[in-house]
């Protein structure tokens, strides 16, 4: 599977998406990760991309000439099953759904927007806006790189066991990992639960999908259709 990743500042993303896994995946020739100066696709001496908006108001605003034809670009040279994706904190939220259905496609182009966002109209050229937290971040930078991962684990061969994926939080059902424990038994006074040093494979598994219910009560009630109140009230 490629990723085309357009952004201003290509070189942030060189490092992270070079380790671990994504970088022995691309070395396998699993994935094909290629990162996009914006800057290269704009059409004037000083390689703007970036003006104030219209209407007035702070900041400045990324232009929509040089995200087009940076799009364009790609795609000319593509596969035919490719999404485009603008990363934006007005997009939909970003779910582990999609990660497993993109994995299936040739590839993704994704946005990194700067600044006080984009040109509405580049919502015009892409397949959806999508967004990874009810948050701001400075740019779509790290965005992108959620999203990377986060399909790149979903594509075959890529995670050497597809039992580390099938135990992951939201992997098909709506909540949370179990909590998992290693060596040594015993930290300062912290035991590691006995029916994971059982050996009886169906009491830890009954035990690993009660606890990881409990944790999703816990930290994401709204995953269970709760409310903080009701899960406070409960205990």
């Amino acid at each position: 599977m490629r990723f085309d990743i357009l952004s201003i500042f290509p070189g942030a993303l060189r490092g992270l998406l070079s380790v671990g896994i994504l970088g022995q995946a691309q070395a396998a020739g699993l994935i094909d990760v290629r990162l996009h100066d914006l800057r290269a696709f704009t059409d004037d001496p000083h390689r703007i991309v970036d003006d104030r908006p219209y209407g007035g108001g702070a900041g400045m605003l990324m232009k929509v000439e040089p995200f087009v034809r940076g799009i364009e670009t790609i795609k000319a040279d593509s596969g035919s099953n490719v999404r485009t994706i603008l990363l934006s904190p007005q997009g939909r939220l970003f779910r582990q759904s999609d990660a497993a259905d993109w994995a299936r496609l040739d590839g993704l182009i994704l946005l990194c927007g700067r600044y006080e966002g984009v040109d509405e109209r580049v919502i015009g050229f892409v397949d959806e806006e999508i967004s990874i937290g009810d948050y701001v971040l400075a740019g779509g930078e790290a965005a992108a790189a959620v999203v990377v991962e986060a399909t790149a684990r979903m594509t075959p061969g890529v995670v050497g066991k597809f039992d580390s994926i099938e135990s992951d939080s939201f992997y098909e059902k709506p909540r949370l990992g179990a909590p998992q424990y290693t060596r040594p038994p015993e930290f300062r006074g912290l035991r590691v639960p006995e029916v994971l040093l059982s050996g009886d494979h169906a009491k830890i598994e009954a035990f690993r999908e009660a606890e990881a219910w409990k944790k999703t009560t816990r930290n994401r009630p709204e995953l269970l259709g709760l409310s903080l109140e009701e899960t406070t009230e409960d205990g």
